[in-house]
């Protein structure tokens, strides 16, 4: 009895030493050599200052900023708090936010809005809107930057991310990246 309780013991404090310890610090150390970008986060800088990660999506208000999904992590984007609503296609609070983001937009450009800009994502963070989201938004932005319509057009869709392996997953315009280049555009 005593035999088996301390193999048992040394089993549990090796196997927690090689599985919590040991294996962490070897993935760790590998995918900070193999890939030392998305290691760290996926960051981008902007004259030396981190301006966010390309993976989780960031709240940006005003009108003279692309707007991403709507977030239920939180308050807003909070990569902590990472979930969605979890109400039901029929839950009326959902259906009643939806209603009233759709008809603010639709009051605002004169046409429905993109379902992805009235529906958040499923983990609340998502970095992603669709190309037709981020084109629904070009006059918004032009006229509070005072820029030509067409040139914004030209940047969402130079900004436009295709099909992974050109079949996986659907375009997608991720807008951290987008507005950091249209700060860049307006210098």
């Amino acid at each position: 009895m005593k035999k088996t309780l301390f193999i048992s013991i040394r089993f549990t404090l090796l196997t927690a030493v090689l599985l919590g310890v040991a294996y962490p610090l070897a993935v760790t150390a590998f995918a900070h050599y193999a890939m030392p970008r998305q290691a760290d986060g996926s960051l981008l800088s902007v004259d030396g200052h981190i301006a966010g990660s390309q993976l989780i999506g960031q709240q940006f208000t005003g009108d003279r900023y692309f707007h991403g999904r709507p977030s239920a992590a939180g308050n807003g984007y909070d990569a902590t708090s990472s979930g969605g609503s979890n109400f039901a296609q029929s839950n009326a609070k959902l259906v009643a936010r939806i209603n009233h983001d759709a008809a603010e937009d639709a009051a605002r450009t004169g046409k429905p809005a993109p379902i992805d800009l009235v529906t958040a994502s499923a983990s609340g963070l998502d970095p992603d809107i669709t190309p037709a989201g981020a084109l629904y938004q070009v006059n918004r932005v032009a006229e509070a930057r005072h820029m030509d319509p067409q040139q914004l057009r030209s940047l969402v869709e130079a900004h436009i991310t295709g099909r992974q392996f050109g079949f996986l997953g659907e375009p997608r315009v991720n807008v951290l990246e987008l507005n950091l280049a249209l700060d860049q555009s307006s210098r």
